[in-house]
């Protein structure tokens, strides 16, 4: 149905539609399509996100287990070209394993120093540190400048004692440290193990430096 300008009649409003209203519907309609374009934009760039993650997944090789970073740490101190030192390998029971072993030339307190990171039965954690000629200087920085606590016998060698057990995390892989000298070398024992872990070591360290 038209006017009698030919114009067409809208049923809603009974009349032909203003310039302005005719501007205002486009302009909606307009707006309506631009609105419904970018949520289906929204939603094919969301589709794509998922199909490269999927893909990714696919793809890329995920270990069943954890990387197995252990080490032969008694194979590396026989291949050390250290003369007429011994460095600390101790024979240890089944359960213990080794992360780390290498040997440090000289470290800024003058010291060649071995280190040995081990892993207990329980997944807890004691480093060796052996230190060829160390002076009191070192022994004091591998132990945070912490006084000693006390002392212990393991095996008819005497230990000294740096417990920090009561520090809680603040100690980190210094919790409980021991610290005794075989002629020209000084073991530091530190981690977070318990006193069975720590014995078991230091009994196998005596037995190592005594034969």
């Amino acid at each position: 149905m038209t006017d009698p300008d030919g114009r067409p009649i809208v049923a809603e409003l009974g009349r032909p539609e203003t310039p302005e209203e005719t501007w205002a519907r486009k302009d909606a309609a307009r707006r309506s399509r631009r609105e419904h374009q970018t949520a289906f934009n929204l939603v094919l760039a969301l589709i794509a996100s998922l199909g490269i993650v999927l893909f990714l997944v696919a793809v890329v090789v995920r270990p069943d287990q954890t990387v197995d970073r252990t080490v032969d740490y008694q194979q590396i101190a026989a291949e050390a070209d250290v003369p007429g030192v011994t460095l600390a390998a101790p024979d240890l029971p089944d359960g213990f394993s080794s992360n780390r072993a290498d040997f440090q030339e000289r470290t800024s307190d003058g010291v060649q120093v071995w280190t040995v990171g081990l892993v207990t039965p329980d997944r807890q954690y004691i480093g060796l540190q052996q230190g060829i000629d160390a002076n009191d200087s070192w022994v004091s920085n591998q132990l945070d400048q912490k006084p000693a606590t006390g002392d212990r016998t393991i095996d008819g060698t005497e230990w000294t004692v740096y417990d920090r057990r009561d520090e809680g995390k603040d100690a980190g892989n210094h919790a409980y440290s021991l610290v005794s000298t075989f002629d020209r070398n000084t073991i530091v024992l530190s981690g977070t193990a318990d006193d069975a872990s720590f014995t078991t070591l230091a009994k196998a360290v005596t037995e190592q430096f005594a034969n």
